[in-house]
């Protein structure tokens, strides 16, 4: 049993009253020395600690104008306050965003500004010491990068981005947070975030096989490593492991089948997330994608699509070509990268695939807009095609759709509570809390259209919301990735 209570659902949203310190104790573990070293960062917090954080403050905020723009710039306007999902959650004031965002501008303003060098007081600018230290390792491990705040925030400030610089100072003195760490570690060693090898992917991708050819009986591969292929899919891996990743999985394979197009999956890059933006590192963004490349050059394929990943989009879509182009190698038919969503509605708009959508019929469908795909990257040609496309791929699918309401969703959508690198059980009573805007507004609909099931997109919503759905009543399997649906309703064999 939780050691913690969870929240109430209620039928409207509620903003909470001011509890302060409520989840002061609320600290993911440290990471080992063994987790830091292959980043690049010290094992242990170093001798000179303060004066190393300060430096590297000097060199983000030199290296990112937006992250100096972003401290200066701030009015204490209060159209944060209410907009985090963990304010909401946890009625902690320091997750208001701009209270957040004051824990790093603090120690800003006492180092780099006039007023706060000579007149800290009147700017409440203070020294990193180790109790503001403690607050840092705290709170801003309690920041998803949803980036929901400067969707409201008249000046732009992205919360995001500080909390990001945050994590890099405390990883360049060595508290580095061992969640994130060791899955970058274990990228660099075997290839992806869970550590599969690549002989205990061939035997996954072998039963999946079976899974399919057993129920449908049509022979549908899902192949990997074979050089010449078309397509390249980089995907989570979490989408090798467990429900409802798996089904989207076999979503993919089922789809590339029936289109006809050569594809393959590549051990050397079995990874498409890429937690080296939730420490906001981005050497280690940069050492992660350009595996990517690599397994593309060395399968000598034509396009790169991306899977089932939130944040995975967004580093592809908005980073990718800068960390590890560029990619003139490629087909320049396509864009690169491409989503699956992209490529799967496309084949919709086109006839090319049959989907009956009768077999998701025991279903009544809504969907979440995952934090990182609906803020940070685009789909299609045209402008809000990240809402629309996946949208009209689940209608494509399923006869029963139902939006959650219109403040919870398109780019003012909530966070699953388990996004930013936080998707780890030392920080379930943080994630269950995090999680209650997007459980009152399933709750709605629930109760209103009678909806049993609710889609996403992102590996991390998925695996979060399987976790926390039942602390609020819901069954864990009441979350289906979104190319569950068309690997339901696919009628395969049918088109030529």
């Amino acid at each position: 049993m939780a050691d913690f209570e969870t929240p109430e659902l209620k039928e409207y949203p509620v903003i909470p009253h001011v509890e302060v310190g409520t989840m002061a104790h609320s600290k993911p573990f440290v990471a080992k020395e063994q987790f830091q070293e292959p980043l690049g960062f010290p094992g242990e917090l170093v001798d000179n600690w303060q004066q190393v954080a300060y430096d590297k403050m000097e060199e983000l905020t030199g290296k990112y104008r937006s992250l100096a723009v972003f401290l200066d710039s701030c009015v204490k306007c209060g159209a944060c306050t209410d907009k985090c999902h963990y304010y909401l959650g946890t009625s902690d004031p320091k997750n208001m965003p701009v209270a957040r965002q004051d824990l790093f501008r603090k120690v800003y303003r006492r180092k780099f500004t006039f007023a706060g060098k000579y007149f800290p007081k009147l700017v409440g600018a203070v020294d990193l010491t180790e109790e503001v230290l403690n607050d840092w390792y705290s709170y801003f491990h309690q920041c998803s990068q949803c980036r929901r705040c400067s969707v409201y925030c008249p000046y732009g400030i992205d919360t995001a981005e500080i909390s990001m610089a945050a994590r890099e100072v405390m990883d360049s003195i060595g508290v580095g947070q061992k969640y994130c760490n060791e899955i970058i570690a274990k990228v660099y060693k075997i290839g992806n975030n869970l550590g599969l090898p690549q002989p205990a992917l061939v035997d996954t991708l072998e039963g999946l096989e079976e899974d399919i050819e057993d129920d449908t009986g049509v022979t549908v591969r899902l192949p990997l490593d074979v050089k010449g292929a078309d397509v390249l899919v980089v995907t989570p891996s979490a989408d090798f492991f467990a429900e409802p990743h798996v089904d989207g999985l076999m979503g993919y394979a089922k789809v590339f089948h029936e289109a006809g197009i050569s594809w393959t999956l590549s051990s050397h890059a079995s990874e498409a997330a890429n937690f080296g933006m939730f420490i906001g590192s981005y050497e280690n963004m940069r050492k992660v994608a350009l595996r990517i490349r690599e397994a593309a050059l060395d399968l000598g394929v034509k396009r790169i699509i991306f899977g089932e990943c939130g944040h995975a989009w967004r580093v592809a879509y908005s980073f990718l070509n800068t960390l590890a182009g560029p990619f003139d190698f490629l087909d320049p038919k396509y864009p690169v990268p491409m989503h699956i969503m992209e490529f799967t509605h496309d084949l919709i708009q086109r006839d090319a695939l049959t989907l009956d959508k009768s077999a998701n019929d025991d279903m009544v469908l809504t969907y979440h807009d995952s934090c990182n795909v609906a803020r940070a990257s685009r789909m299609g040609p045209k402008p809000g095609g990240q809402f629309i496309l996946p949208r009209e791929v689940i209608k494509a699918s399923c006869n029963h759709f139902y939006d959650m309401p219109q403040d919870t969703i398109h780019d003012a959508t909530y966070c699953c509570g388990g996004g930013g690198g936080l998707l780890t059980d030392d920080l379930m009573e943080l994630r269950v809390k995090g999680a209650l805007p997007r459980m009152e507004a399933l709750k709605h609909v629930v109760e209103n259209h009678g909806v049993t099931h609710m889609a996403a997109i992102c590996a991390i919503c998925k695996s979060q919301f399987a976790k926390v759905m039942p602390y609020y009543g819901f069954q864990m399997d009441s979350i289906v990735s979104v190319h569950q649906l068309v690997s339901n309703a696919i009628v395969l064999g049918n088109k030529q």
